[in-house]
């Protein structure tokens, strides 16, 4: 094998149901159950190419060369492509988001989807997309939903994810409103450990969770938005109330994100059904029906402290291109 290219291309993903924490961190299974939705719009392109006169990975995150433990994250997605493919081959890697990096948008989550099609197409194996899911949420539980369109779960303790409804099914719009720029203060999985280690309200979180689960997703089965925003602020909020009281706490929120939030409720009270989530950092994504977007939309930018407003609708699954 002399070299080989693959590039594909995975849509984030924004929980509906949230994740937040892990069952067994060395096999990085979450401790509840989530469930997502896909959307286009924010997409990662990654191309793998694996090349036998290569001594060691060579990684390129946007144009910069990884480093530290981003590098680390992605070259443990390719140990687990070499040991299936057996054979001690390395790989070129370019990846790039046409939304920001490491800023609570779920750039993992696409970024590591993308990166595990993308290298099993590079180094020549044919994997079911549960068998992607599961090599893709040893890096990010969540890019285990990113291989996957439309409405996506992942059961605690689950090696993969599975598909709940495609997004023409219920196609909603999610309005994303972007609060602040530049990394989080906290990753993600530094955040999980601590809110388990030092929270009193991290196990609340844990037992709570599965019941909001069952709600968010009988909702999306029933295709019933009215039904659905209140479990998803609900999952939100205890998400963010566990981290609140981690020691020292984490507060992803900003006057921007709290502003946002507050302009999604005066919108309901005058009658339109919009809900706002948010992940790990300081955006603010609120969920809609196609008709009320826009309006969700001029709501958000004429919020103080809102930098940018993208309305996406449900995403496709992750997409394969061998060279």
């Amino acid at each position: 094998m002399t070299a080989r290219a693959a590039v594909s291309v995975a849509c984030a993903n924004i929980a509906l149901a949230k994740y937040w924490g892990k069952a067994d961190e060395r096999e990085n299974l979450p401790a509840v159950p989530s469930l997502s939705l896909t959307l286009a719009g924010l997409a990662t392109r990654t191309r793998v190419e694996v090349d036998s006169a290569l001594g060691e990975d060579e990684v390129a995150l946007d144009g910069a060369p990884a480093r530290g433990r981003a590098l680390d994250r992605v070259v443990g997605v390719l140990e687990e492509l070499r040991k299936l493919r057996g054979a001690r081959l390395f790989a070129r890697v370019t990846s790039s988001n046409d939304f920001p990096t490491a800023s609570g948008l779920a750039s993992s989550a696409s970024g590591f989807a993308a990166l595990a099609l993308a290298g099993a197409g590079a180094f020549g194996l044919d994997l079911e997309p549960e068998a992607v899911s599961a090599l893709a949420r040893r890096a990010s539980a969540s890019a285990a939903r990113s291989v996957f369109g439309g409405y996506v779960a992942l059961e605690a303790g689950a090696q993969s994810a599975e598909r709940v409804l495609s997004g023409d099914a219920f196609p909603l719009r999610m309005v994303v409103a972007l609060t602040a720029s530049g990394p989080k203060s906290v990753g993600s999985t530094e955040g999980m450990l601590r809110t388990a280690a030092t929270s009193p309200y991290y196990r609340p979180w844990v037992d709570d969770a599965p019941r909001v689960y069952r709600a968010v997703r009988e909702a999306v089965l029933l295709r019933d938005l009215g039904a659905l925003g209140p479990a998803v602020e609900a999952s939100a909020l205890r998400m963010h109330a566990s981290m609140f009281a981690a020691e020292p706490p984490i507060v992803y929120f900003t006057p921007a994100t709290l502003a946002a939030m507050q302009a999604v409720r005066d919108l309901r009270a005058r009658g339109t059904l919009a809900f706002y989530t948010m992940d790990a950092g300081p955006h603010v994504k609120v969920l809609a029906a196609p008709a009320d977007a826009d309006a969700v939309a001029e709501a958000l930018r004429a919020t103080r402290g809102v930098e940018r407003v993208v309305v996406c609708a449900p995403g496709p699954d992750a997409t394969l291109e061998v060279e």
